[in-house]
């Protein structure tokens, strides 16, 4: 039987397999292993692909947000503002902080955070707005900047998901105070291990991050503060170098994928059967996730999953309705929305490397599935 996976980073490490070898063998004969010139170089890359002035590597993208978050001031008694669909991290950086997450429903078209009545979650303690651009598409950055002016309110881009998106022109972590990135392995520009990134260009907040990503020095041996280690290795700054350089052309393939989807499974979005992944104007995703929505999501993973396609529930349970956020005391039905895209949300497979032969499959896979 056919076997397509969700991901498939084999099939991508032997695409690029020589360029990779010998950027890991170079660090291991360099013996540079902790903050070198790999990371160096990686962190001007990063910036000048960004549009920013500054990037400052971390151990992983839960640390780029809580680091950032906190080289923001936010701590005890403070809110932040954020969407409860979304990977858990988000606002267990908010509260590792001290600080509580304060859930704004989503927007049902697009899934991300609904910026309509927005200000209704801002209180005199409201610290942040954390804006995650959700499988890779970005919310109306331009409105939410606006709105989060008006009250003094710096925003904070989630972008672990979104690396290379853009909105009209304006590269994901180029917005707001700070953009934080993720290197997880799935991710479009995915490490062979843990790694993350913040981008800004406020030299400020950079110089603070470095201080606490080192255990709070700038100077070894002199700590000028309590911070943490959270440093990117040189082994995983080398490989995402030789990996920058296709994220482009693999993000563009992605666009691809979800073009070929829409055409697919148009007449099964007309028909209400399912409901395709939204838009913004101006935006360019870069479907981080290929995510389709329906109330059938059960009979569709077990249909795909009998035809040999492998498939994906992002994400069972929204934020808000966690049992780590239990003392919120939120309850069913406070966020409707979100809760809604909980039971409904499947993705289906979505990189680079997908043939049009596995495409097709995957589309007749799906449509058969709904037949059953």
């Amino acid at each position: 039987m056919t076997k397509i996976p969700l991901l498939d980073l084999q099939a991508q490490y032997e695409n690029i397999k020589t360029e990779i070898d010998a950027a890991v063998l170079g660090v291991l004969r360099s013996g540079r292993f902790i903050l070198g010139p790999e990371g160096e170089a990686l962190e001007r890359e990063i910036a000048a692909f960004c549009g920013v002035s500054h990037a400052v590597g971390v151990a992983s993208g839960t640390d780029a947000l809580l680091l950032t978050l906190r080289a923001l001031g936010v701590g005890a008694g403070d809110e932040v503002v954020t969407t409860p669909f979304t990977f858990f991290a988000t606002a267990e950086t908010i509260a590792a902080l001290g600080a509580t997450p304060v859930f704004a429903d989503i927007d049902p078209a697009t899934l991300n955070m609904d910026l309509t009545g927005l200000e209704r979650y801002f209180t005199p303690r409201t610290k942040a707005i954390v804006a995650v651009h959700i499988f890779g598409l970005m919310p109306d950055m331009e409105r939410l900047e606006a709105i989060a002016a008006a009250h003094g309110i710096p925003v904070v881009e989630d972008a672990a998901q979104a690396v290379g998106a853009a909105r009209n022109g304006k590269r994901a972590g180029a917005w707001g105070r700070a953009g934080a990135f993720s290197f997880f392995p799935t991710k479009n520009l995915g490490a062979y291990g843990d790694g993350g990134m913040v981008a800004t260009s406020d030299a400020d907040l950079a110089d603070r991050l470095r201080v606490l990503r080192f255990h709070g020095c700038r100077v070894k041996y002199y700590h000028e503060e309590i911070g943490c280690n959270s440093r990117l290795d040189e082994i995983q700054a080398a490989v995402l170098r030789v990996k920058l350089r296709y994220l482009p052309a693999w993000n563009e393939a992605r666009r691809r994928v979800a073009d070929f989807y829409a055409a697919a499974f148009a007449d099964l979005a007309a028909a209400g059967r399912l409901i395709l992944p939204g838009s913004e104007p101006g935006s360019e995703p870069v479907y981080h996730l290929y995510v389709l929505r329906t109330a059938e999501r059960e009979r569709l993973a077990v249909g795909l999953r009998a035809r040999g396609v492998a498939s994906a529930v992002y994400y069972p349970v929204p934020l808000h309705l966690q049992k780590a956020f239990a003392a919120l005391g939120h309850r069913d039905g406070d966020l409707p929305r979100a809760e809604r895209a909980c039971r409904e949300a499947l993705a289906i497979p979505c990189y680079p490397e997908l043939t049009p032969a596995q495409l097709e499959y995957i589309a007749a896979a799906a449509r058969a599935a709904l037949e059953d």
